[in-house]
């Protein structure tokens, strides 16, 4: 069974940076894409990034490009969050989840979540 564990969430301060882990095992290569999300207290829970684990593509929102970088190291069945120059709006849980999707925006197509880690950047 695919399991994904999250870690490096925490408190920033505006400008700031931080780097989210999510530790994937059970089998995660077969599916395909590795994506993160993020959920505000009374807000959806909306697509930040996503990667494959084959080729590195990568797709990201448009409020976060340029900011954040997505990436995988697959010796250590690891994706990556690099945040950058956080903003209050960025505060959020963070998740990562994985999936065999056609769409890496579709929170409805990942098949495996993780629990979340929180980041909050302050003013």
């Amino acid at each position: 069974q695919v399991q994904l564990v999250e870690s490096g969430g925490g408190l920033v301060q505006a400008g700031g940076s931080l780097r989210l882990s999510c530790a994937a095992s059970g089998g995660t290569f077969s599916r395909n894409v590795m994506g993160w999300f993020r959920q505000a207290p009374g807000k959806e829970r909306d697509f930040v990034a996503a990667i494959t684990w084959t080729d590195g593509m990568t797709w990201y929102t448009d409020p976060v490009k340029g900011r954040f970088t997505i990436s995988r190291d697959n010796a250590k069945n690891t994706v990556y969050l690099q945040m950058n120059s956080l903003k209050p709006e960025d505060t959020a849980v963070y998740y990562c989840a994985a999936g065999v999707v056609a769409f890496s925006y579709r929170r409805s197509e990942y098949e495996y979540w993780g629990q979340g880690t929180q980041v909050t950047v302050s003013s």
